[in-house]
């Protein structure tokens, strides 16, 4: 039977998110890999248990991550029964909608066809009442705005999320979608973005409309796929990301260009008593609004070698500007 570690919250640092109520821990845990029907059970559950054991208390999912889609909320649905159902309501449970799931023209994007009963699939996968946050997963360029937003205040109005996010929305998408719900009364908590040294995308205005509005963001590939690691300094090897079949990181993309700034990176980490990872998740916290940091993983070990980048998250301006020459 587990019992959670009874100091799982001395060593962690948790966040405001924007102007809500929400403290975020530095690091939670995404399950878009390793938690699929392909993927061991008991190194799922050792993951998730052992970052819980740690601090983390917000776990991020969507409808389609697996593979196949839908069966990492099944991994979770059955830890959370089995293990965490003691701890409900310690832990911030996320779900999104809106790439595809299902076939037919409902089965994806932003409709309130395609969200409402995205949520309740989620919610019967997960075996919840409600979860925590529920994201539109990516911004419809067909569906009216309204009618999205509509379908947003319908899920929480019913009782089936207690906040709602977004993601991948551009600058002026997420102004208009802030300003939008704002004029129904609904906040936006959230905001999660693929932000790293690697993708500074946010910096480039998105940033700034989130502040304005009291909306926090939410950090994903903050290590560039394993490119802001030691993995590819020797090359591409078998068993990598880059070796395998993933959509994001092929070995094309590892260029000498990237593992030689990679390396030059490592040499300011270093400095800093830290791994090139930890120094990548401390660069990524600094910024405003960054709450949290979304983090994968393939084994345990991996989150608890992250979870040191909290040792360390200041940086003093001439690491900030040897950086900002590296990454030029």
């Amino acid at each position: 039977m587990y019992l959670a570690d009874e100091t799982r919250y001395d060593g962690m640092q948790y966040q405001r998110c924007g102007e809500s109520g929400v403290m975020l821990p530095f690091l939670s845990l995404g399950l878009w890999h390793n938690f699929g029907e392909d993927s061991s059970y008991t190194n799922a559950r050792e993951m998730v248990l052992g970052a819980f054991d740690k601090g983390v208390t917000y776990f991020d999912l969507a409808n389609n991550y697996g593979p196949p889609p839908g069966s990492a909320e099944e991994c979770f649905g059955r830890i959370l029964k089995a293990d965490l159902a003691p701890y409900r309501d310690e832990l911030f449970i996320a779900t999104k909608a809106g790439y595809r799931h299902w076939p037919g023209p409902y089965g994806e994007w932003g409709s309130k066809k395609n969200l409402v009963a995205s949520c309740d699939n989620s919610l019967k996968r997960l075996g919840l009442d409600y979860v925590d946050l529920f994201y539109h997963h990516r911004p419809d360029p067909n569906t009216p705005l309204e009618e999205t937003i509509e379908a947003l205040e319908a899920i929480v109005r019913a009782g089936k999320a207690l906040y709602v996010g977004i993601s991948n929305y551009g600058p002026e998408q997420t102004e208009a979608v802030l300003t939008a719900m704002e004029a129904k009364g609904i906040h936006c908590l959230v905001h999660q973005v693929r932000y790293s040294m690697f993708e500074r995308g946010p910096e480039a205005g998105l940033f700034s409309v989130l502040e304005r509005h009291g909306v926090g963001a939410a950090a994903y590939m903050c290590l560039a796929q394993g490119l802001l690691t030691d993995r590819y300094f020797d090359g591409v090897k078998e068993g990598s990301r880059a070796a395998g079949k993933s959509a994001f990181l092929n070995r094309d993309q590892v260029t000498a260009e990237k593992v030689a700034t990679a390396k030059r990176l490592n040499a300011v980490a270093a400095e800093r008593g830290q791994s090139l990872a930890q120094m990548a998740l401390a660069w990524c916290f600094r910024v405003r609004p960054v709450s949290t940091l979304i983090m994968g993983a393939s084994r345990l070990s991996q989150i608890t070698d992250n979870l040191k980048a909290m040792e360390n998250t200041a940086f003093c301006e001439e690491e900030l500007e040897r950086i900002e020459e590296i990454l030029r």
